[in-house]
């Protein structure tokens, strides 16, 4: 039967545990002393190590062929733990075993003497999942040591343990594995099975395994099983990574500005199946991987030497302006569920606003300004050394008000001209075919529009709403993209529509303005003479039909009032016409 990779590769000895040697030479030199300890903590994330240590120290104080601190791999004892078989070494998982009962279990069979090894030993992974009643019964055993008994306890999150634990006990830190160290290792696997690889998609795979060996060995598994050999394409197939040409592409295109190319480049690697969260970080990493090239110049090797003169166009300003958005996105995405739609608006602003002066231009400007007050002070020495006296008055220094940011103002004209006949059925209308208009347009046109909504319309135009100004902004200026939405509503709703825009959160002060100079007889001068006329010609049919209305009910009611009148005076009444 087949065995995956990290069971296979699985370390059988001290050298074959990557990236702590501070660990390894501790516990070896330990062992070779005869200086163990009754209890250790192994503390650190999934994969570096821990608990294939406990094993080769459990091998190492138990063979009896050992040199050095390692174990020979050769006797029944070594082959027995590494089977799983000897009565005296004993692993337990304590997210299943981690009531008050199992512990107490362990504390009564420590106190018998090992079998057939030297030492009985108890490897507790996990051990932070034990229950508060199960640590207190685990810290009476730890206090009282039964001779030849060790301890060694694993968790990923050493602060759940409690300090009494932790103070009993020798703590060992494995640190995550380095990317370099997980490919020299993954290396030697491959060329020991036999298997073709690419160093680039080394790479990739141990860039994604985050400094866990396991996770690494488990996806260079996927990578051999995806094809004959490990290739770049397959590397980045299975660990859901993206590659350096398309987020070059993208920055390029970002920093050039060109948005239709840069929103075209994400839509193409979200559409692979690509995670938002995923292609944030990867940016993120990607980024500060091109400050590191700007800052060493192209001695490195994190960025491949292919892209090299075209990343080298990328400011170091723009990156920084870069990674700052990106982190503001991240924060906003965690709460959201249109994780795509913020990776779209980002690309859009980035690709729009104008890069910030750099930080040498006002470092040097800062220079000038210290040396004019060297000056000055000099020359006001040099008068007060001749004798001239200067009365001491404090100017008021007012501060200046910082501009304003910039907001978008609506057209209200325009807009009123269209809410002025609007009605809820053309407002139906076009909200049915909103999302077929939308699909109409280009990427980038689209991209300006997807956080937008139909506020009101009428048979000659349409309002808009914008969850952000800048967007709002974008499409107002854009006289294509407006003629572009008219053209499509004239074949999907048969006649044409302005597009007026407005922010949401100004859609409130607008329509309470319109309905003001309803109220008050002034919306006239807002509204176009053709607009106006079928406005009063609206009016005056609704006035007409009210009349109408009220002179037949007055007919229908005066029979009834004939009846009444002649009830209480009889033959006095006299109708006339």
């Amino acid at each position: 039967m087949y065995q995956a990779l990290y069971r296979v590769w699985r370390p059988q000895t001290f050298d074959d545990v990557v990236g702590q040697q501070a660990v390894v030479k501790t516990l070896k030199n330990a062992i070779a002393t005869n200086k163990v300890s009754h209890a250790y903590l192994f503390t650190g994330s999934r994969g570096t190590g821990k608990t294939s240590a406990a094993k080769i120290f459990a091998k190492a104080i138990n063979c009896p062929h050992q040199e050095n601190g390692e174990p020979c791999n050769k006797c029944a004892i070594c082959q027995s733990i590494t089977e799983g078989s000897l009565s005296d070494v004993i692993e337990i998982d304590a997210a299943s075993n981690n009531g008050v009962e199992e512990i107490r279990d362990i504390r009564d069979k420590s106190r018998y003497a090992p079998t057939e090894a030297a030492y009985k030993v108890y490897i507790i992974d996990e051990v932070h999942m034990l229950s508060t009643g199960a640590f207190n019964a685990l810290l009476k055993t730890l206090e009282e040591p039964t001779q030849n008994v060790i301890f060694i306890l694993a968790t990923t999150e050493p602060h759940k343990i409690p300090a009494t634990i932790i103070s009993r006990a020798q703590r060992f830190d494995f640190k995550r594995i380095s990317q370099e160290d997980i490919a020299k290792r993954l290396i030697y696997i491959l060329e020991q099975e036999h298997i073709d690889y690419e160093e680039a998609a080394i790479q990739i795979i141990a860039k994604t395994a985050q400094g866990g060996m396991r996770d690494a060995l488990s996806l260079l598994d996927q990578a051999i099983s995806y094809g004959d050999s490990v290739t770049y394409e397959n590397a980045l197939d299975v660990s859901g990574s993206i590659s350096q040409e398309e987020m070059g592409a993208y920055l390029v295109a970002l920093s050039q500005q060109d948005t239709g190319t840069a929103l075209s480049i994400l839509h193409t690697i979200l559409s692979h199946g690509k995670e938002s969260t995923r292609l944030l970080e990867e940016l993120l990493s990607f980024s500060r991987d091109i400050l590191v090239m700007h800052a060493v110049g192209k001695q490195t090797t994190l960025v491949s030497s292919v892209h090299l003169d075209t990343l080298t166009q990328i400011s170091s300003s723009f990156i920084y302006r870069f990674i700052h958005e990106l982190t503001l996105t991240q924060q906003a995405m965690r709460v959201s569920t249109q994780r795509d739609l913020y990776l779209e608006v980002l690309t859009v602003k980035m690709a729009t606003e104008e890069e910030i002066p750099v930080l040498e231009t006002a470092t040097l400007e800062l220079e000038t300004l210290k040396q004019e007050v060297s000056n000055l002070k000099n020359q006001l020495e040099k008068l007060m050394d001749s004798g001239i006296t200067f009365e001491k008055t404090v100017e008021k220094v007012v501060p200046k008000p910082s501009k304003p940011q910039e907001v978008f103002k609506p057209n209200l004209a325009r807009i009123f001209n269209i809410l002025a006949r609007a009605t809820v059925q053309d407002k139906q209308k076009i909200q049915d075919e909103w999302q077929d208009i939308l699909s109409c347009l280009a990427v980038s046109q689209r991209a300006k529009l997807n956080a937008s909504t139909v506020l009101a319309a009428s048979p000659e135009g349409v309002v808009i709403g914008f969850e952000y100004d800048l967007l709002c902004g974008l499409t107002a200026e854009d006289a294509e993209l407006k003629n572009d939405i008219s053209k499509h509503a004239m074949r999907l709703i048969q006649h044409p529509c302005v597009v007026e825009c407005v922010p949401h959160n100004q859609w409130k002060d607008v329509r309470d303005k319109f309905i003001q100079a309803k109220k008050m007889g002034t919306l006239e001068q807002y509204l176009t003479p053709d607009v106006s006329e079928k406005v009063s010609i609206m009016q005056a049919v609704d006035s007409k039909q009210f009349i109408e209305e009220t002179i037949e009910t007055t007919l229908e009611e005066i029979p009834e009032i004939i009846s009444k009148a002649t009830a209480l005076f009889g033959d006095a009444v006299y109708i006339q016409e």
